[in-house]
C-alpha cells in the first residue's frame, strides 16, 4: 500500500520519460585494456547482447517493481542491442519498465585520459538526475575496459551517483586477478552495494559468474562468488549467500579509522601508563558502545586541526569524525551526518559583572522611590508639626519654638536618637510624634536589615542573558578556529542581530584564550555549552564553588548535532541504529552528567588544596571549615566616607560661623588669633 501511494504521487515525466541516450564523443583510448570476445568460441564482439539474459536474471532475482534502470555503456554495445536488452529486461523484471530506463553511452575512443574523465563526469551527472527522480535505482555498467571502469568508480564517487541503497551491476569480462584488483582498489566497488557479472572463459557454452567484494569477514577481505548463470540452467545462487550480503553488520574485529580532537566532555585525551594515550568523554564512550555492537577495533587517525578532522572523512580515510559537530548547510556540501543524537546548542560565556562601588553601599539597600518618599516625609512632617505648635503657642501665650529645633528633633527621631523634650504636650502633637516614631522604627529596621544583607551578600548588576543583550553589551566575541564557518553562516542571515553578531566574532587559537580574554576584557566567548561548562569548572571555579564566568540563558544557535560521515556512506544505516539505541537507553546523558560532576569535584578539590598549601606557607591559622566572612574596610568604606564628608561639612560650617561673628563685631584680628 505504501508503494502504491508513492507511485500515485510520482510525476508522469519521471514515470514515462526516463528513456534517453547520451552519446558524449566517439573514439578509443590508447592503451585500453579491451579484451575482444571473438577470441573465445566465436562469441560476438557485443558483450551486452551476450549478457542480456544474465542481466535480466540477476535484476529479476534482486530487484523491486518500483526501481528504475540506468544503463551506462562505454560504446562497445550497439544501439540496437541496448534497446533489445532494455526490452528484454523490462518484460522479465519490471513488466515493461513502468518506472522507465535511462541509457547513457560514452564513446571515449582516441581521447586522452583527462578528456575521458571530463566526459564521464558529464555522463555521471546525467545519471544522477535520473536517480534523484526515482524511488529506487539499478545502475548497470557495461564495459570491457578496466580504465573505463576505474574512471567510472572515481567519477561516480565524486558525482554522488550511488546512494547507500542504490544497487550497482557491472557487466564485464576480466581475468580473475584483474577482477579482484579492481574490486578491492575502489570504494565504489568494495564498499557500496555492487556486484560484478563476469563472463567466464568456456569452450562450448556461455557462463557468467556473479562476484561481490566483502571487506569484512572472519577470514579478512575477500572476493566472493555468490551465483553463476548459464543459458541452460539459468541463475544458480550459492547456498547461504545473496547478491547483496550485509557488509557492515559485523566487522569481525577489523580496524576502523576515526578522527577526533580533544573537545571535552565529548572527547578528551589523557596520558596513561607507559606514556600511552587514553581516551575518554561521552562521544568516545558512545563510540565504544558502537564498536562493541558492530565488532570493530577503533583506530584514531592523527590530526592537527578540526579542518583536517573532517577532511579525512571527505577523503574516506576516516569512516567518521566521532566528535559532536553542528549541522550547517555549508558542511552538508562536504560530508553527510549520522543520526542526530545531540541538541547542538551554541552558547556564550562572559565574565561575572563586577560589584557596584562599595562606597555606595549605604544607598543601595533602599530603592530610589523609597529614598524620595522618606525625603518628602522628612520635609512634610516638620511643617505639620510647626503648624500644630504655633497654634498651641497662640492659645497658651508661651514663647515661640524655633522651627530649626523641630526639624532637628524629628530628624533625630528618624535616626533613632532620643525623644523630644521641649515640644508641646497637646494631644495632636503627641499623635503626630507617635506616628513619626513608628514610621522611623519601620524605616530604620528595614534599612539596617537590608544594609547588613547587602554588605554580606552583595548584589550583582544585571548581566547579558539573551542574544540581543549580547550584541549590545559585548565589544568583541571570540570563537575557536572552526568559528569561521559560523561567522560566514551568521553574515548571510537576514536578521540584523545575527549580522551584528558576525561582525563581532573574532577567531582565537583555543577556548582557553577566549575565556581568559572574556575575564580580562569586556567581551564574550562563543562555544558549545557543555564544553564551556567543563572548562569553566576545571579552571575558573573558586574553592567556594562560585565561578568567574557565567553562561547566558539563551542559546545563540539552537540546532542539531551529529557525527560527520562521508557522502552516501553505506554503513550509515547500521551506525544510526546503534546511536539510536544508546540515546534511547539514556546512556549518553548519564555519561555527560557524570563527567561534568567529576570535573567540578576535581576542580574544587584542587583549588582547595592549593588554598591550604598557600595558607600553610604563609603560616595563617584559619579554620578551613569556617564559612563566616568578616566585613572589611572595602565593605564599610561608605560609612567612613560619610563620616569624612560630615566632618568636612561641619568644619566648613564652623568656619563660616566664626567669620560671620567676627564680621558682625568687626574684630577680625581677634577672631583669627
Amino acid at each position: 500500500m505504501a508503494r502504491e501511494s508513492v507511485s500515485s504521487r510520482r510525476p508522469v515525466l519521471v514515470v514515462v520519460v526516463l528513456v534517453m541516450v547520451v552519446v558524449v564523443v566517439i573514439g578509443a583510448p590508447a592503451g585500453a585494456n579491451v579484451v575482444p570476445l571473438s577470441q573465445h568460441s566465436g562469441i560476438p564482439m557485443d558483450l551486452l547482447s551476450v549478457a542480456g539474459g544474465a542481466v535480466g536474471a540477476v535484476l529479476e532475482a534482486a530487484s523491486q517493481p518500483t526501481c528504475s534502470l540506468i544503463l551506462l555503456s562505454d560504446g562497445t554495445a550497439s544501439p540496437s542491442t541496448i534497446f533489445k536488452v532494455i526490452s528484454l529486461v523490462g518484460m522479465s523484471t519490471w513488466r515493461g519498465c513502468p518506472w522507465g530506463a535511462g541509457v547513457l553511452e560514452a564513446r571515449t575512443d582516441g581521447l586522452d585520459p583527462n578528456r575521458t574523465s571530463t566526459f564521464l563526469s558529464q555522463l555521471v551527472l546525467q545519471a544522477r538526475r535520473v536517480r534523484l527522480g526515482s524511488w529506487c535505482v539499478w545502475v548497470v555498467v557495461v564495459s570491457l575496459d578496466t580504465t573505463f571502469l576505474a574512471a567510472f568508480a572515481e567519477r561516480s564517487l565524486k558525482g554522488r551517483l550511488l546512494a547507500w541503497d542504490t544497487k550497482l551491476l557491472v557487466v564485464t569480462r576480466l581475468p580473475l586477478t584483474q577482477l579482484h584488483a579492481l574490486l578491492s582498489s575502489h570504494w565504489t566497488f568494495s564498499m557500496m552495494a555492487a556486484v560484478f557479472l563476469n563472463l567466464e572463459p568456456t569452450f562450448n557454452h556461455l557462463r557468467f559468474g556473479v562476484f561481490t567484494y566483502l571487506p569484512y569477514t572472519s577470514r579478512g577481505a575477500q572476493v566472493v562468488k555468490v551465483a553463476s548463470w548459464t543459458a541452460a540452467r539459468g541463475l544458480l545462487i550459492q547456498d547461504g549467500l545473496s547478491f547483496f550480503i550485509p557488509k557492515f553488520s559485523n566487522f569481525y574485529g577489523a580496524t576502523v579509522n576515526v578522527t577526533a580532537l580533544p573537545f571535552a566532555p565529548f572527547w578528551d585525551e589523557l596520558k596513561g601508563p607507559g606514556n600511552t594515550t587514553v581516551y575518554t568523554g561521552s562521544d568516545y564512550l558512545m563510540l565504544m558502545a558502537v564498536a562493541g555492537a558492530l565488532n570493530f577495533t577503533i583506530n584514531v587517525v592523527p590530526t592537527d586541526s578540526w579542518t583536517e578532522v573532517t577532511q579525512r572523512v571527505e577523503e574516506r580515510v576516516s569512516f567518521m569524525a566521532t566528535v559532536y559537530h553542528n549541522m550547517l548547510p555549508e558542511r552538508l556540501q562536504r560530508f553527510d551526518y549520522s543520526w542526530v543524537y545531540e541538541y547542538g546548542s551554541l552558547d556564550f560565556s562572559m565574565a561575572q559583572p563586577g560589584l557596584k562601588q562599595q562606597w555606595q553601599g549605604l544607598y543601595y539597600p533602599l530603592s530610589d522611590v523609597v529614598w524620595v518618599s522618606v525625603l518628602l516625609a522628612l520635609l512634610a512632617a516638620p511643617i505639620v508639626l510647626i503648624m500644630i505648635i504655633r497654634t498651641s503657642e497662640r492659645r497658651g501665650g508661651v514663647d515661640r519654638t524655633d522651627g530649626s529645633v523641630v526639624v532637628h528633633q524629628l530628624t533625630g527621631m528618624l535616626l533613632g536618637q532620643n525623644l523630644p523634650r521641649r515640644l508641646p504636650t497637646t494631644s495632636s502633637c503627641r499623635i503626630l510624634v507617635m506616628v513619626w516614631l513608628v514610621f522611623g522604627l519601620i524605616i530604620g529596621t528595614v534599612y539596617r536589615g537590608n544594609l547588613t544583607a547587602f554588605l554580606m551578600l552583595p548584589k550583582y548588576p544585571p548581566r547579558a542573558e539573551t542574544l540581543q543583550q549580547l550584541v549590545t553589551a559585548a565589544d568583541r566575541i571570540t570563537m575557536p578556529p572552526y568559528g569561521a564557518e559560523f561567522k560566514h553562516f551568521f553574515s548571510k542571515s537576514d536578521s540584523k542581530v545575527f549580522q551584528r553578531l558576525a561582525e563581532l566574532i573574532n577567531i582565537v587559537p583555543s577556548i582557553e584564550v577566549g575565556l581568559r580574554q572574556a575575564i580580562e576584557n569586556k567581551q564574550a566567548h562563543l562555544e558549545n555549552r557543555r564544553y564551556q561548562q567543563l572548562r569553566i569548572a576545571e579552571t575558573y571555579t573558586r574553592p567556594d564553588g562560585s565561578s568567574k564566568l557565567y553562561i547566558g540563558r539563551e542559546s545563540v544557535l539552537p540546532g542539531q548535532a551529529a557525527w560527520p560521515i562521508p557522502h552516501d556512506a553505506p554503513y550509515k544505516a547500521v551506525l544510526d541504529r546503534c546511536l539510536m539505541a544508546v540515546i534511547e537507553a539514556g546512556l549518553y546523558e548519564k555519561w555527560s552528567k557524570d563527567l561534568l560532576i567529576q570535573a567540578q569535584m576535581d576542580s574544587r578539590t584542587r583549588k582547595q588544596q592549593q588554598r591550604e598549601q598557600q595558607q600553610t606557607q604563609e603560616n595563617e591559622e584559619t579554620d578551613s571549615k569556617s564559612t563566616i566572612q568578616s566585613l572589611t574596610i572595602i565593605h564599610l568604606q561608605g560609612a567612613f566616607m560619610l563620616l569624612v564628608l560630615g566632618l568636612a561639612a561641619s568644619g566648613l560650617t564652623f568656619a563660616m560661623e566664626i567669620l560671620l561673628l567676627c564680621s558682625t563685631r568687626k574684630r577680625y584680628l581677634f577672631c583669627f588669633i
